[in-house]
Protein backbone atom coordinates (compact mmCIF):
# COMPACT_ATOMS: atom_id res chain seq x y z
CA UNK A 1 0.00 0.00 0.00
CA UNK A 2 1.28 3.45 -0.95
CA UNK A 3 1.92 5.43 2.10
CA UNK A 4 2.35 9.17 0.54
CA UNK A 5 0.62 10.46 -1.89
CA UNK A 6 0.78 13.56 -3.46
CA UNK A 7 -1.98 14.81 -6.62
CA UNK A 8 -1.65 17.42 -8.81
CA UNK A 9 0.07 19.50 -6.41
CA UNK A 10 0.63 23.47 -7.64
CA UNK A 11 1.92 26.41 -5.36
CA UNK A 12 1.92 29.65 -6.59
CA UNK A 13 3.81 32.59 -4.78
CA UNK A 14 1.97 36.14 -5.25
CA UNK A 15 4.07 38.09 -3.30
CA UNK A 16 2.95 41.53 -2.47
CA UNK A 17 4.00 44.27 -5.01
CA UNK A 18 5.79 41.16 -7.24
CA UNK A 19 4.82 39.69 -9.98
CA UNK A 20 3.77 36.62 -9.17
CA UNK A 21 5.94 33.04 -9.35
CA UNK A 22 4.82 29.38 -10.45
CA UNK A 23 6.97 27.43 -8.16
CA UNK A 24 5.23 23.88 -8.45
CA UNK A 25 2.97 22.94 -11.82
CA UNK A 26 0.82 19.88 -11.44
CA UNK A 27 3.39 17.29 -9.20
CA UNK A 28 1.58 14.13 -8.64
CA UNK A 29 4.24 11.40 -6.82
CA UNK A 30 3.43 8.35 -4.48
CA UNK A 31 5.77 7.05 -2.41
CA UNK A 32 5.69 3.23 -1.04
CA UNK A 33 5.89 2.20 2.60
CA UNK A 34 9.66 1.39 3.60
CA UNK A 35 11.30 3.34 0.43
CA UNK A 36 14.37 5.64 0.04
CA UNK A 37 12.95 8.12 -2.51
CA UNK A 38 15.27 11.11 -3.63
CA UNK A 39 13.87 13.97 -5.59
CA UNK A 40 17.07 15.66 -7.64
CA UNK A 41 16.60 18.90 -9.86
CA UNK A 42 18.19 22.10 -10.85
CA UNK A 43 18.71 25.27 -8.65
CA UNK A 44 15.16 26.83 -7.58
CA UNK A 45 12.91 23.77 -9.10
CA UNK A 46 11.02 23.85 -6.12
CA UNK A 47 12.37 20.75 -4.43
CA UNK A 48 12.40 22.28 -1.29
CA UNK A 49 9.05 24.08 -1.40
CA UNK A 50 7.76 20.30 -2.07
CA UNK A 51 9.14 18.66 0.58
CA UNK A 52 8.13 22.00 3.13
CA UNK A 53 4.18 20.88 1.53
CA UNK A 54 5.05 17.38 2.61
CA UNK A 55 6.56 18.04 6.38
CA UNK A 56 2.85 20.91 6.44
CA UNK A 57 4.65 23.70 6.82
CA UNK A 58 3.70 25.61 4.00
CA UNK A 59 -0.15 24.90 1.81
CA UNK A 60 -0.50 24.41 -1.73
CA UNK A 61 -2.35 26.78 -4.20
CA UNK A 62 -3.98 23.40 -5.40
CA UNK A 63 -3.94 19.80 -5.32
CA UNK A 64 -4.46 16.47 -2.51
CA UNK A 65 -1.66 15.16 -0.45
CA UNK A 66 -2.07 12.43 1.78
CA UNK A 67 -0.13 9.83 4.24
CA UNK A 68 -1.45 6.59 4.91
CA UNK A 69 -5.06 7.51 3.84
CA UNK A 70 -5.10 11.14 5.59
CA UNK A 71 -5.04 14.30 4.39
CA UNK A 72 -1.66 16.33 5.46
CA UNK A 73 -3.08 19.73 6.89
CA UNK A 74 -0.01 20.94 9.05
CA UNK A 75 3.25 19.63 11.05
CA UNK A 76 3.01 16.16 12.77
CA UNK A 77 5.50 13.89 14.70
CA UNK A 78 4.61 11.26 12.24
CA UNK A 79 6.76 13.18 9.68
CA UNK A 80 10.29 14.25 11.45
CA UNK A 81 12.59 16.48 9.42
CA UNK A 82 16.20 16.87 8.49
CA UNK A 83 17.49 20.41 7.20
CA UNK A 84 20.61 20.99 5.95
CA UNK A 85 21.12 23.39 8.80
CA UNK A 86 21.71 21.88 11.92
CA UNK A 87 18.70 23.10 14.21
CA UNK A 88 19.93 21.91 17.28
CA UNK A 89 19.21 23.49 20.86
CA UNK A 90 22.45 25.01 21.45
CA UNK A 91 21.99 24.68 25.33
CA UNK A 92 21.20 21.26 25.17
CA UNK A 93 23.85 18.45 25.04
CA UNK A 94 23.75 15.57 22.50
CA UNK A 95 21.30 13.28 24.71
CA UNK A 96 19.37 16.38 25.50
CA UNK A 97 18.53 17.14 22.14
CA UNK A 98 17.80 13.69 21.01
CA UNK A 99 15.52 13.17 24.24
CA UNK A 100 13.45 16.42 23.10
CA UNK A 101 10.88 15.07 21.08
CA UNK A 102 9.89 11.92 23.50
CA UNK A 103 10.01 14.25 26.70
CA UNK A 104 7.48 16.59 24.59
CA UNK A 105 5.09 13.25 23.86
CA UNK A 106 5.53 13.00 27.73
CA UNK A 107 7.17 9.74 27.76
CA UNK A 108 8.22 7.94 31.18
CA UNK A 109 11.82 9.63 31.72
CA UNK A 110 13.41 6.05 31.36
CA UNK A 111 11.79 5.52 28.14
CA UNK A 112 13.13 8.85 27.05
CA UNK A 113 17.00 8.02 27.90
CA UNK A 114 16.14 4.16 26.42
CA UNK A 115 15.53 5.84 22.97
CA UNK A 116 18.32 8.28 23.16
CA UNK A 117 20.83 5.92 24.13
CA UNK A 118 19.78 3.48 21.33
CA UNK A 119 19.70 6.24 18.47
CA UNK A 120 23.52 7.82 20.32
CA UNK A 121 24.65 4.63 19.39
CA UNK A 122 23.19 4.00 16.16
CA UNK A 123 24.52 6.99 14.67
CA UNK A 124 28.42 6.46 16.53
CA UNK A 125 28.26 8.90 19.19
CA UNK A 126 29.32 6.90 22.05
CA UNK A 127 31.20 8.88 24.09
CA UNK A 128 29.85 12.61 23.00
CA UNK A 129 26.07 12.24 25.11
CA UNK A 130 27.14 14.97 27.14
CA UNK A 131 28.58 17.51 25.25
CA UNK A 132 27.14 20.37 23.55
CA UNK A 133 26.75 20.80 19.40
CA UNK A 134 29.95 23.64 19.78
CA UNK A 135 31.59 21.10 20.45
CA UNK A 136 31.16 18.99 17.57
CA UNK A 137 31.70 18.63 14.14
CA UNK A 138 29.60 19.42 11.51
CA UNK A 139 29.30 15.63 10.64
CA UNK A 140 28.23 14.89 14.05
CA UNK A 141 26.15 18.20 14.74
CA UNK A 142 24.07 16.64 11.56
CA UNK A 143 24.58 12.54 13.04
CA UNK A 144 22.31 14.34 15.63
CA UNK A 145 19.68 15.80 13.58
CA UNK A 146 19.21 12.94 12.05
CA UNK A 147 18.92 10.87 15.80
CA UNK A 148 16.78 13.89 17.05
CA UNK A 149 14.12 13.32 13.87
CA UNK A 150 14.04 9.28 14.44
CA UNK A 151 13.69 9.91 17.89
CA UNK A 152 9.63 10.27 17.17
CA UNK A 153 9.64 7.22 15.54
CA UNK A 154 8.08 8.93 12.58
CA UNK A 155 6.74 7.76 9.53
CA UNK A 156 8.29 9.20 7.11
CA UNK A 157 11.70 10.84 7.17
CA UNK A 158 12.18 14.39 5.15
CA UNK A 159 15.82 15.11 4.66
CA UNK A 160 16.23 18.49 2.74
CA UNK A 161 19.66 18.24 1.18
CA UNK A 162 20.98 16.98 4.80
CA UNK A 163 25.01 16.89 3.87
CA UNK A 164 24.90 19.87 1.65
CA UNK A 165 27.15 21.82 4.10
CA UNK A 166 29.75 18.91 4.50
CA UNK A 167 32.82 18.33 2.59
CA UNK A 168 32.98 15.22 0.29
CA UNK A 169 34.65 12.74 2.78
CA UNK A 170 32.14 13.55 5.68
CA UNK A 171 29.71 13.64 3.15
CA UNK A 172 30.54 9.82 1.73
CA UNK A 173 30.66 8.61 5.45
CA UNK A 174 27.45 10.39 6.20
CA UNK A 175 25.66 8.65 2.79
CA UNK A 176 26.63 5.39 4.41
CA UNK A 177 25.87 5.87 8.10
CA UNK A 178 22.43 7.16 6.85
CA UNK A 179 21.84 3.80 4.98
CA UNK A 180 22.89 1.81 7.55
CA UNK A 181 20.29 3.37 10.18
CA UNK A 182 17.66 2.99 7.86
CA UNK A 183 17.91 -0.52 6.26
CA UNK A 184 18.21 -1.46 10.16
CA UNK A 185 14.86 0.76 11.07
CA UNK A 186 13.07 0.64 7.48
CA UNK A 187 11.91 3.81 7.46
CA UNK A 188 10.15 5.65 4.90
CA UNK A 189 12.53 8.63 3.25
CA UNK A 190 11.79 11.32 1.00
CA UNK A 191 15.36 13.27 0.21
CA UNK A 192 16.12 16.19 -1.71
CA UNK A 193 19.48 16.63 -3.65
CA UNK A 194 20.77 18.32 -6.00
CA UNK A 195 23.92 15.84 -6.18
CA UNK A 196 23.34 13.20 -9.09
CA UNK A 197 26.11 10.82 -7.56
CA UNK A 198 24.29 11.12 -3.84
CA UNK A 199 20.53 10.82 -5.10
CA UNK A 200 21.80 7.39 -7.14
CA UNK A 201 23.86 5.87 -3.86
CA UNK A 202 21.25 6.40 -1.77
CA UNK A 203 17.43 5.50 -3.41
CA UNK A 204 15.38 3.28 -4.64
CA UNK A 205 14.06 5.51 -6.65
CA UNK A 206 14.76 8.83 -8.36
CA UNK A 207 12.51 11.24 -9.09
CA UNK A 208 13.80 13.58 -11.57
CA UNK A 209 12.39 17.47 -11.30
CA UNK A 210 12.07 20.14 -14.45
CA UNK A 211 13.48 23.78 -14.34
CA UNK A 212 10.52 25.84 -12.55
CA UNK A 213 7.72 25.51 -12.90
CA UNK A 214 8.84 22.47 -10.85
CA UNK A 215 6.76 19.16 -11.93
CA UNK A 216 8.14 15.43 -12.00
CA UNK A 217 10.23 14.81 -15.27
CA UNK A 218 10.93 11.24 -15.41
CA UNK A 219 11.21 8.58 -12.24
CA UNK A 220 13.62 6.04 -12.10
CA UNK A 221 13.66 2.66 -10.09
CA UNK A 222 17.51 2.18 -8.96
CA UNK A 223 18.11 -1.43 -9.44
CA UNK A 224 21.47 -1.63 -7.86
CA UNK A 225 22.05 -4.05 -4.68
CA UNK A 226 21.91 -3.35 -1.25
CA UNK A 227 24.28 -3.03 1.21
CA UNK A 228 25.94 -0.12 -1.29
CA UNK A 229 29.78 0.66 -0.42
CA UNK A 230 32.45 3.01 -2.11
CA UNK A 231 32.72 0.45 -4.60
CA UNK A 232 29.21 1.16 -5.34
CA UNK A 233 30.00 4.68 -7.41
CA UNK A 234 32.49 3.01 -9.93
CA UNK A 235 30.09 -0.35 -10.86
CA UNK A 236 28.78 -0.48 -14.33
CA UNK A 237 25.29 -0.04 -13.30
CA UNK A 238 25.85 2.97 -11.15
CA UNK A 239 27.37 5.01 -14.45
CA UNK A 240 24.83 3.95 -16.59
CA UNK A 241 22.27 5.50 -14.01
CA UNK A 242 24.49 8.77 -13.85
CA UNK A 243 24.42 8.85 -17.45
CA UNK A 244 21.00 8.76 -17.84
CA UNK A 245 19.89 11.44 -15.35
CA UNK A 246 22.89 14.08 -16.30
CA UNK A 247 20.97 13.75 -19.83
CA UNK A 248 18.04 14.44 -18.04
CA UNK A 249 19.10 17.16 -15.81
CA UNK A 250 21.27 18.74 -18.46
CA UNK A 251 18.94 20.60 -20.98
CA UNK A 252 16.52 21.51 -17.15
CA UNK A 253 19.36 23.53 -15.95
CA UNK A 254 19.69 24.94 -19.23
CA UNK A 255 15.83 26.46 -18.49
CA UNK A 256 16.41 27.28 -14.61
CA UNK A 257 19.18 30.10 -16.41
CA UNK A 258 16.59 30.92 -18.95
CA UNK A 259 14.30 34.17 -17.80
CA UNK A 260 10.95 33.08 -17.57
CA UNK A 261 7.99 35.25 -18.53
CA UNK A 262 5.88 37.26 -16.09
CA UNK A 263 2.80 35.39 -15.12
CA UNK A 264 -0.62 37.51 -15.51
Amino acid sequence: MSMLTLNDITVRFEPKGKPPVLALDDVSLTVANDTFSVIVGPSGCGKSTLLRLVAGLEVPTAGRMELDGQPISGPSADRGMVFQSYTLFPWLTVRQNIMFGPQLKKLPKSECEDIADDLIRAVHLTGFENSYPKELSGGMRQRVALARALANDPRILLMDEPFGALDSQTRQLMQELLLDVWQSRRKTVLFITHDIDEAIFLGDEVHVMTARPGKIKQSLAIDIPRPRGITTLTSPEFMAYKKTILSLMHDESIRADTPEPVLA
